[in-house]
């Protein structure tokens, strides 16, 4: 078969498979080219999902009519000239114009400032007509109807008009987000309209248009630098999260991208402080020499290569965790919110009626047990052993602590206003919630959450200097595994061991456990080695040995903690408040549940109609 020349439209129609996959992908190239000319008010009209109708309007610098005779045909652009080591605009390669009016009927309206009319041109199936003069004002007019009309197998492939729309919304989502400065409206027949207006220099009143005003509440800001590379920008706390990524938003250079590394790095970033299955919310914007990056690594500039990646998911994770053992402990503020819903719910203050009188309390009409012991009553239960701090929860935990640790005094009881951060424990209800008055409200925390975030702190800060402490067993513990299993472990038998945890082989299916960390006290030892078994079985290879070490520590923290159903006297519980308000990340457990959930006075007067 001879070789041949493609026609120009046929070549058109390859790339517009590349470039335009759905009628988003030709929405985010025409907001592109207006966000590059300059555009401070950018306007999207839809119908059908974007396959009947995609309209964007800008009062951009606008373009003459031997730009618009370029402006259609391929590889032509004002933005690159003879290098791609020096991108700073969006737009580059010169594509999405012919590649769209290869497969699509476009009509382009501009006009320039300085001009006293505009010019129009038309592009169907790949078939130019000729430049005609328009009344256009200031900006350009870019106009395609019936996407895919040229090519109707594409069609197949499109989602529901519903779904097609949602995608072009997320588009404008993200340009808004990088371009704060300019107004978006996206409007049509297939959607309610969405306004952003402008917010100039106020990106994080921009963000909260898009994700919300509970993310101005719950937002930690982000400003680092290394080796002239700069991260900016916002994430939220870890109990502020989601059950998907798409609230995950990545800038490189203002190009919103969709990188695997970044969304990788904010993974690794927040790896013990969220659960499985939830996301962080973020915002993040990396800002480095263009010639550091490669952008032209698809034709639909979504992805990026970095020349040293490491560098930037490095970087990435280091801004975040000291953001949030900075400001990350504090708990969202969405929790209170959710308790009045669940404490009342479809309550309208306006609604309130008062109640008949209710028979008086009695011992005969009381339940069994009181809903809450008050701090200054005794327990009709002590404890096995006194919490103090990370002392263990056993008999043995004066014994088995580390030599230099020392717990922290407990906060005296007094029926002033307390002045602490969390209060001072006014109860404990259900055996596993102290309630804490504070100064504004109180707090309601989970004691076993809280103690296993105190725990891996202390073993991770431990872990970075020297080994920690441990107790030999009289008699060790033998723990039948496959035999795969046991070869996974005894692979990170020397890291363990820095962990306080000692493992042997026994035979080819047993382990044999001799040492288990001081702090943990009694510790479910088979049930620590099935479960670290489990967990470097799902491991990632690429991830780095400290990582791996510190979700050791997390298992062996959740096992060590103090449990559910124990009463704690109330210098146990302040000691508890006052430890969780100088660790970092206290705020959630190693699994990313919060620890404690603060409810402020009003939102209490507000249960009870008084505001």
């Amino acid at each position: 078969m001879a070789i041949r020349q493609l026609s120009e439209t046929l070549i058109n129609q390859i790339a517009a498979g590349e470039v335009i996959e759905r009628p988003a992908s030709a929405a985010k190239e025409l907001i592109e080219n207006a966000l590059d000319a300059g555009a401070t008010r950018i306007e999207i009209a839809t119908s059908g999902g974007g396959k009947s109708l995609l309209r964007v309007s800008d009062n951009g610098s606008g373009m003459d009519a031997s730009d618009l005779e370029l402006a259609i045909r391929r590889h032509c652009t004002s933005k690159i000239s003879e290098t791609l080591d020096d991108i700073r605009t969006l737009g580059f390669r010169g594509e999405a114009l012919p590649s769209i009016g290869s497969v699509a009927r476009l009509s382009i309206s501009s006009r320039r400032r300085d001009s006293a009319g505009g010019s129009e041109i038309s592009v169907s199936g790949g078939k130019i007509t000729h430049i005609r003069p328009s009344a256009a004002n200031p900006g350009t007019i870019v106009e395609v109807r019936d996407l895919f009309f040229a090519t109707p197998a594409r069609l197949k492939f499109l989602k529901t008009e519903k779904a097609e729309a949602a995608a072009i919304t997320e588009i404008v989502k993200r340009m808004a987000i990088a371009f704060p400065a300019v107004r978006f409206v996206l409007s049509g027949t297939d959607r309610t309209t969405l306004e952003l207006p402008a917010t100039g220099d106020d990106h994080l009143a921009r963000m909260a248009q898009i994700l919300g005003k509970d993310f101005r509440d719950n937002a930690i800001e982000i400003d680092a630098e290394r080796e002239d590379i700069t991260l900016t920008g916002f994430t939220g706390v870890p109990t502020f999260n989601r059950g998907n990524s798409a609230h995950q938003y990545a800038f490189v250079n203002g190009r919103p991208v969709q990188d695997k590394l970044i969304l990788s790095a904010i993974r690794g970033a927040y790896a013990e402080t969220i659960p499985s299955g939830r996301y962080p919310i973020a915002v993040l914007s990396l800002r480095l020499d263009p010639a550091l990056v490669d952008v032209n690594v698809h034709p639909a500039k979504s992805d990026v290569r970095f020349r040293d990646p490491q560098l930037v998911r490095g970087l990435i994770i280091g801004a975040i965790r000291e953001a949030l053992a900075r400001d990350g402990s504090r708990a969202a503020t969405t929790g209170a919110d959710g308790m009045l819903r669940a404490f009342r719910p479809g309550f309208q203050p306006n609604a309130y009626r008062p109640q008949p009188p209710q028979q008086p309390w009695s011992a005969e009409t009381s339940p069994s047990r009181p809903f809450a012991m008050p701090v200054g009553a005794g327990f009709a239960e002590r404890p096995q052993a006194s919490f103090d701090g990370l002392a263990m929860p056993t008999a043995r935990a004066e014994a088995a602590q580390p030599s230099n640790w020392t717990p922290p005094a407990p906060a005296a009881n007094t029926d002033a206003p307390p002045q602490f951060v969390l209060g001072a424990a006014r109860a404990q209800i259900h055996e596993n919630y102290i309630v804490a008055q504070t100064e504004t409200g109180l707090v309601i925390v989970d004691q076993h959450a809280a103690h296993e975030r105190l725990v891996f702190e202390a073993m991770r800060k431990a872990l970075h200097s020297k080994r920690l402490a441990s107790q030999v067993l009289l008699i060790p513990e033998i723990v039948d595994l496959p035999e795969e299993d046991c070869d996974r472990l005894m692979q990170f038998a020397a890291e363990f061991s820095e962990l306080g945890l000692a493992i042997e082989r026994f035979g080819p299916g047993a382990i044999a456990v001799r040492e288990t960390p001081a702090m943990l006290g009694e510790v479910d030892a088979p049930g620590l080695i099935r479960q670290l078994a489990d967990e470097i079985a799902e491991w990632d290879t690429a991830s780095g040995l400290s990582a791996k070490l510190e979700y050791v520590a997390a298992t062996m923290a959740c096992h060590g903690s103090v449990r559910s159903g124990r009463r704690l006297r109330p210098e146990e519980m302040n000691a508890l408040l006052r430890q969780m308000e100088v660790t970092p990340g206290s705020g959630q457990c190693n699994h990313g549940r919060p620890t404690y959930i603060e409810l402020k006075l009003s939102d209490i007067e507000r249960l009870f109609g008084r505001s």
